[in-house]
């Protein structure tokens, strides 16, 4: 599952109640990650948390009744997690929450878990540990750390859009976390190494000079794909491609970056008709691969526009009757 580098010591609700009420606690949650994001502080063990009982009316209607994420005041709240058993009977509608590697997805989908009360979960858990009804899917598909694990599972697409530069730092240092693991069984065994403690610099600086460049293109050219609904792209030059060089880019570790050089596979001068993956092709994606919203992860962390981003998560569970 996870790119491959060096080795080192062990490096992985229903309807929506009170929206307005729980808008403001998730913000709340997230606007303390200015300048210094909470959630990362919190994942490498820097945050502090402060929790208090809260009264929920019984004037609610007891079959919508759920545990909320609430805003306490004074900077506290109170997270309450989803129920992370799904029923396999409820028809619900799904969310592919999708991604660049390190690009804060967890930031949508927990938002999406504190408003539905229900959870999300890994495309490499779809893949390994089988199919399941949950409504919320992480991923980072087409990326090579990704793996289109959900079938046809999904009925809509949010894509997640982080600062290249800070999703580079976070990217290496969960693979540095999980030993540079190359595969999923290999990563899952390390998982709970993640967010233990700081890679060292020297180590980012050697991943950085080694990696960071190739990812980067990967990085424009996983935005394309999502917004391009599942156009065949080549990720160096970003011109269209063909399916059989789409296959060979699909297979990392199999190629080198030479053997993949587009010129080569393509040709300099071929006219290439445009061709989308399979997965968006044949409608594997309800009302397609392309986004019904956009999020910026930094506007979520915005005093100003945080609020605004919030909604538009609210609004795309909104879609549906069966999760909003």
């Amino acid at each position: 599952m996870m790119m491959m580098m060096m080795s080192r010591k062990h490096l992985i609700k229903a309807p929506v109640l009170l929206l307005g009420l729980v808008l403001v606690a998730i913000f709340a949650v997230v606007k303390n990650e200015i300048p210094t994001p909470l959630l990362y502080r919190t994942l490498r063990g820097e945050a502090k948390y402060y929790s208090t009982d809260v009264f929920i009316p019984p004037s609610l209607d007891v079959d919508s009744q759920r545990l909320l994420s609430l805003d306490l005041g004074g900077g506290s709240c109170k997270w309450q997690p989803p129920k992370y058993n799904v029923p396999e009977e409820l028809d619900l509608h799904k969310t592919l929450i999708a991604g660049f590697p390190s690009g804060d997805k967890r930031m949508i989908y927990v938002q999406m878990e504190a408003l539905t009360g229900w959870p999300a979960k890994d495309e490499w858990d779809f893949e390994f540990s089988g199919m399941s009804n949950h409504p919320f899917i992480k991923a980072n598909y087409p990326h090579h750390e990704g793996i289109w694990g959900w079938g046809n599972a999904a009925d809509q697409v949010v894509l997640m859009i982080r600062s290249i530069r800070r999703s580079m730092v976070e990217y290496h240092d969960i693979l540095w976390d999980i030993g540079y693991a190359a595969d999923w069984e290999s990563a899952s065994l390390l998982l709970d190494d993640l967010y233990a403690e700081r890679p060292p610099q020297e180590d980012f600086l050697v991943w950085r000079d080694l990696r960071a460049l190739e990812e980067a293109h990967w990085y424009g050219w996983f935005i394309d794909y999502w917004m391009e609904g599942g156009l065949m792209r080549d990720m160096f030059t970003h011109k269209i491609t063909t399916p059989e060089h789409w296959n060979m880019i699909m297979m990392p570790g199999v190629y080198t970056i030479a053997e993949l050089d587009y010129d080569l596979v393509v040709g300099p001068n071929t006219i290439v008709t445009p061709s989308y993956d399979p997965h968006c092709a044949y409608d594997e994606v309800t009302s397609g691969c392309t986004p019904v919203a956009v999020i910026s992860a930094e506007k979520l962390r915005d005093y100003t526009e945080g609020p605004a981003e919030t909604a538009k998560i609210a609004k795309v569970l909104l879609k549906d009757d069966r999760t909003g």
